[in-house]
C-alpha cells in the first residue's frame, strides 16, 4: 500500500479566515498514486489539539486536490489554528488566523 501525504498549500502561514465563512482548502496532488483507498476528512486544529467530532469535510476524493469547508460560526479567535487533512495520515497546514 502507497502512504499518500500531501502537502497542504491553503490556508498557508499568515493566513486569516473568518468564522462563519466557506474557504477552499488546497494541497498538492502532483505525486498522487492512482488508487487511495483510505477515506478522507477534514477536521480543524487549535493550539495542537484536532477537533475530530467535528470534521468539516468528509468523504472526498483526496486526488481531486481542494475541498471547501465553512469555519464554524462562533470559532472562537486566534492564531494557532491548523487543518489537519486525514487519509493515509494527518497532515497539518502551517498555523494560520481566525478572526471572530
Amino acid at each position: 500500500m502507497t502512504v499518500y501525504v500531501p502537502k497542504i498549500t491553503s490556508p498557508a502561514a499568515g493566513t486569516v479566515w473568518t468564522a462563519g465563512n466557506t474557504y477552499t482548502v488546497t494541497w498538492d496532488t502532483s505525486d498522487a498514486p492512482e488508487s487511495i483507498s483510505n477515506g478522507s476528512k477534514v477536521v480543524l486544529a487549535k493550539g495542537g489539539s484536532q477537533d475530530y467530532q467535528h470534521p468539516l469535510a468528509e468523504g472526498f476524493d483526496l486526488r481531486a486536490g481542494s475541498v471547501e469547508i465553512t469555519i464554524p460560526a462562533g470559532t472562537a479567535a486566534g492564531s494557532d489554528y491548523a487543518i489537519v487533512l486525514f487519509g493515509d495520515s494527518g497532515n497539518y497546514s502551517p498555523e494560520f488566523t481566525i478572526q471572530a
